[in-house]
């Protein structure tokens, strides 16, 4: 019989037993995108394991001693939220990945989790057994990269600044104005589901937005870790401009740029500037009904009066 539990420090010899190899994290985080997918088992395994053992939920799909799957979710920025982090299946029975995601859900709706998020390849196998746990598609995202070349800045005039904690309703404003509405409603209904929803970027980051007459227009986000980052939104703003505003902090680094598949103004200006598709992906949520405390009768010795 299968079940799915938080794992032992036993798992260990299991996770580098699956017939010699270690099997494909499904899930993509986005401070995992666009890295070099290595091959060495043990050392995966490893990896893998002590990314469970940080405090992260986590848990385990067994059958008697052998491990058939395991997944891991944490927070994103507020607690409200929460993603998949780590989703292994190594079996071809679909109610493997089933259990485990069913498992994850009510493990963190016990810590507060409104919505629960979950990127996958747009091939993945797991993607319709997503579906039937309940996640449904609310975008699609492309990731270009540019390999990591001798760095030309722009020339463009785009009057940037650091962005300040004053700007977060701005930026807010922009993204509102910029994403469609179908987005913006798993996303960011309000500028606290929004904030709650910011994922981990995995380096350190630089952020310069352009304000004019009070407004902020456009917004780039840079960040330098293994690889470099970069994201983007703008409006009256020439991506030009803005993007090579990024490009111009990164410079000689392989750069990646996860888009969104409704933002084609972006999509163009990056194949401009040498960068290519390099993977396709689908973008899931599930927003989680927290149960109601049952009313309780309260007697009291006073009279209450009726306005």
């Amino acid at each position: 019989m299968t079940s799915a539990r938080p794992p032992l420090l036993t798992d260990l010899v299991a996770l580098v037993s699956f017939d010699g190899r270690v099997y494909p994290n499904e899930a993509r985080p986005l401070e995992r995108i666009g890295l070099s997918q290595r091959t060495r088992p043990l050392g995966d395994a490893l990896e893998q394991w002590f990314s469970f053992a940080t405090g992260k939920q986590t848990w385990v799909s067994v059958r008697g001693a052998t491990i058939r799957g395991l997944i891991s979710a944490r927070r994103r920025a507020k607690r409200s939220v929460w993603e998949v982090e780590v989703l292994i299946d190594a079996t071809d029975d679909a109610s493997v990945a089933l259990s485990l995601l069913s498992r994850m859900t009510t493990g963190v709706l016990q810590q507060g989790a409104e919505r629960v998020f979950l990127r996958l390849e747009k091939d993945s196998r797991l993607l319709d057994v997503a579906r039937a746990a309940g996640f449904f598609q609310y975008d699609s995202e492309t990731l270009y990269r540019r390999g990591g070349e001798r760095w030309h800045p722009s020339g463009e005039d785009c009057q940037t600044r650091s962005r300040v904690k004053a700007d977060t309703f701005g930026i807010y404003q922009l993204y509102c104005r910029a994403v469609p509405a179908n987005v913006r409603a798993i996303e960011g209904a309000t500028l606290r589901e929004w904030q709650a929803c910011q994922e981990k970027w995995g380096g350190r980051t630089t952020d310069l937005v352009v304000e004019r007459s009070g407004v902020i227009g456009a917004w780039v986000r840079a960040a330098v870790g293994s690889i470099g980052r970069i994201y983007t939104i703008a409006e009256d703003v020439p991506y030009s401009a803005i993007l090579g505003a990024g490009l111009d902090i990164l410079q000689d680094r392989d750069v990646v740029c996860l888009v969104p598949d409704h933002n084609a103004r972006l999509a163009v200006e990056l194949e401009r500037r040498g960068f290519a598709p390099a993977g396709s992906y689908v973008t899931l949520a599930k927003r989680l009904n927290r149960p109601v405390g049952e009313l309780a009768p309260e007697a009291t010795t006073e009279a209450v009066t009726a306005v």
